[in-house]
Order: C-alpha cells, then sequence, then structure tokens
C-alpha cells in the first residue's frame, strides 16, 4: 500500500454552524477514530486531498496533526449530492497488530482462453473487501485470467492471496468470459 503525507489543524469548534463555515472556506471537517483513542476532531483543505481522493490507488496516511503523527486509511468520504464536492471525511487509525476491513481494487492478469476464442472479458467486481493487517493489504488484487473459457466465471470464494482474507460473500462474481453473438453463431455453425 501507498503512503500519502497528509497535514491538517485540530479544531474545537464543532456542530454545523462550524462546519458550514469551514467548507465556506474550502476546507473539510475530519475526524480520527480507532485504535482505543478518543476521536481527534481537524480540518484539512480541498486542494490537499485530490490525489488522495480522485484515483483508484489506496493509501496508508500519514496524518500530522497538532505536531502528532498518526497512521490512518480512509474510512469513509461524504460528498455533496449535486455539486460533488467533499463535504465530510473519516479516517481510521490503524496499527500492526489489530487486522481491519478494506476494499482493494482488482486487476485482472493475462489472457483468457474464452476471450481468444472470441467472448469477452466482464470484471464484474472492482472491487472485494479484505480483512488483514494494514501492512499486508496490497495495492490491488491480482486475477490471473488465462485458463478461464468461454461462459465461465471466477468467484471471490475461489480466490486466495497470502495474508489476508477475503470478506466478500463467496459467490460474489469477480471475472467472467461472455458469451459475444459471433461467438455463439461460430460454435453453432460447427
Amino acid at each position: 500500500m501507498k503512503v500519502f503525507e497528509l497535514g491538517g489543524e485540530l479544531r474545537t469548534d464543532l456542530g454545523k454552524k462550524a462546519s458550514k463555515a469551514l467548507r465556506n472556506e474550502e476546507k473539510i471537517p475530519c475526524v480520527l477514530y480507532g485504535c482505543g483513542n478518543a476521536n481527534t476532531n481537524f480540518v484539512i483543505n480541498q486542494s490537499s486531498v485530490r490525489k488522495l481522493i480522485y484515483t483508484p490507488e489506496i493509501f496508508e496516511v500519514k496524518l500530522i496533526l497538532g505536531g502528532k503523527k498518526y497512521r490512518a486509511v480512509i474510512k469513509e468520504v461524504q460528498f455533496h449530492p449535486v455539486t460533488d464536492k467533499i463535504l465530510h471525511m473519516d479516517f481510521l487509525e490503524v496499527d500492526d497488530v489489530k487486522p481491519i476491513v478494506f476494499k482493494v481494487p482488482v486487476k485482472t492478469e493475462g489472457l483468457a482462453v474464452g476471450v481468444r476464442a472470441g467472448g469477452k472479458l466482464s470484471l464484474d467486481s472492482r472491487k472485494l473487501k479484505v480483512r488483514a493487517l494494514c501492512k499486508d493489504i496490497p495495492g490491488c488484487l491480482t486475477v490471473n485470467v488465462e485458463k478461464l473459457e468461454a461462459g465461465k466465471s471466477i468467484k471471490a470464494g475461489e480466490l486466495s492471496f497470502d495474508n489476508l482474507e477475503i470478506v466478500d460473500n463467496k459467490e460474489t462474481l469477480v471475472v467472467s468470459v461472455k458469451m459475444t453473438r459471433a461467438a455463439k453463431s461460430a460454435a453453432s455453425a460447427k
């Protein structure tokens, strides 16, 4: 997992009025929780999280708040329903002792047998939930599809990775090769 450094200012004014005033100044109210500590409320600039939020990659965030450093991951981001502006962010503090549940992007590798036969590869789950220690969470889950035939699929229960457990339903489709019309007509012509 890549590391992203982010600085913020601690805040004491809480509530709707204070949060609205911060948003008008292009700042985002945030909260850091976890590891048995009390919730820490802080504020960050809108521009400082652009490369953290608008990317398919996942990051461990090194938060610098009031002279202290924290290791965290993004737990939730709330967007405005019309403008898509970030309204609020929740961070979960992590350590190397307690596992966390996190959504990790899925990437395919190889050319499927079914695609060579005229099928179409479909990535049905772009992210999978995994449970692992923060240090063991990979940047992405790579699924080899070379042996996947037309009309077949790979489910979450069929996958296994070192040092992590897939939490999603075992029947969740991850990747499949669908038959195209051309492949169906070629198969029926034989």
